[in-house]
């Protein structure tokens, strides 16, 4: 079966072209430290072995700028660089990488006099200076505030959607055609309905699609499916990611799991229906990936997990978080939310701060507040 492909432009990223009927890309990103040369040269190896066509690393400061140079020397599978919120670091790095990824809603921390427009405008050119391509990254729990203040709170998806074509626009405006785009968030249905509606709207623009904060496998494997078999079977999508919450080791299981999903898709073997309507518990959880602090964040996911399937009836969504930089924005919309330092854990019902605990302490405490909602919730009934 060949799969329906929407007539989106050529964009190239090294050795590998995406849009344009090229073959779906399949990525990852990696979870080792950037400024660990080895373990993240190991760990692209691996994730190319397992059938990566682009990797993704993260890079925050000027030591992991050193080490990623290093990195490029010893690899040769198109690298995507994660840039956070030092935007300036693109000039350091875009020599050594394929592409330039940022998220518009981290734009606004580092430099705050100046104008989103200046920054991106830096950013492109140091990717057309160095032939790097970009990715214009939209997240749900880091949309543009300046969107988020013209739009109902409870309207989560046309934020992205309007910081998304504002990019676009502005990009094409400097002559800059060379980037794709990607809409992300936990919820398989969201994922389905910005994309469908961002693809109506600019078809020609190639879309990165992913389902973040998946979670633990299986459920992460499964709602990345759902929204992938919708997205991808109406011709939706240029490179996809797999997002889950797994050890180091165990980090091939995102590219499998996107092969996977990709070639039943092609041989009509598509197991979901749109609606994804949560009827009980919902545990989301970010990928394992070099931004976490503490690797015992992996296990924690895991046991929040295990710990809270007596509560498996209950309509209560429950995010654990691995980092800084997306876990106090990205654990709002959930009921309760646990983001993670290098040393404790912060606790949050909805946008509330609960306080910060020991990762010994924090699966007695977080209980107790789930035994709380549920209660709450029994009541009502």
């Amino acid at each position: 079966m060949q799969l329906p492909r929407n007539p989106t432009r050529e964009v190239r990223i090294g050795t590998v072209t995406i849009g344009n009927a090229h073959p779906i890309a399949v990525q990852s990103m990696t979870a080792t430290k950037t400024s660990n040369i080895d373990a993240t040269v190991a760990q692209i190896h691996s994730l190319e072995q397992a059938g990566a066509d682009i990797v993704r690393i993260a890079v925050d400061n000027k030591r992991e700028a050193a080490a990623l140079i290093e990195i490029r020397k010893q690899t040769t599978v198109p690298l995507t660089v994660d840039l956070q919120e030092n935007y300036r670091l693109a000039e350091v790095i875009a020599p050594y990488v394929n592409k330039l990824r940022y998220n518009p809603g981290h734009l606004y921390h580092h430099e705050p006099e100046k104008s989103w427009q200046e920054k991106v405008r830096f950013i492109a050119e140091v990717a057309k200076d160095n032939d790097c391509a970009m990715r214009v990254g939209v997240n749900c729990g880091s949309v543009d505030p300046a969107k988020l203040e013209k739009y109902d709170p409870h309207d989560s998806i046309s934020p992205m959607l309007e910081s998304a074509l504002d990019h676009c626009e502005f990009l094409e405006s400097i002559d800059f055609t060379r980037f794709c785009v990607s809409l992300k968030d936990s919820d398989p249905a969201k994922v389905i309905e910005v994309n469908t509606r961002f693809a109506a709207k600019r078809p020609d623009i190639p879309l990165h699609l992913g389902v973040t904060e998946a979670g633990l496998p299986p459920d992460g494997v499964i709602k990345t499916r759902i929204a992938f078999e919708q997205l991808v079977s109406k011709g939706i999508g240029d490179t996809i990611r797999v997002s889950l919450t797994v050890p180091n080791d165990r980090k091939g299981e995102e590219i499998e799991a996107g092969h996977s999903i990709l070639n039943d898709i092609a041989a009509g073997r598509v197991r979901s229906v749109v609606d994804f309507d949560q009827k009980g518990l919902n545990i989301i959880s970010c990928p394992s990936c070099s931004r976490v602090e503490n690797e015992v964040f992996v296990d924690l996911a895991a046991d929040v997990k295990q710990m809270t399937a007596y509560a498996k009836d209950h309509k209560i969504t429950i995010a654990v978080m691995g980092c800084r930089v997306n876990g106090p924005g990205e654990t709002d919309d959930a009921d309760l939310g646990l983001w993670c330092g290098p040393n404790y854990v912060n606790l949050k019902k909805g946008s509330e701060s609960l306080g910060r605990y020991s990762y010994d302490d924090i699966l007695p405490r977080l209980k107790g507040e789930l035994d709380a909602l549920i209660e709450q919730q029994s009541a009502k009934i």
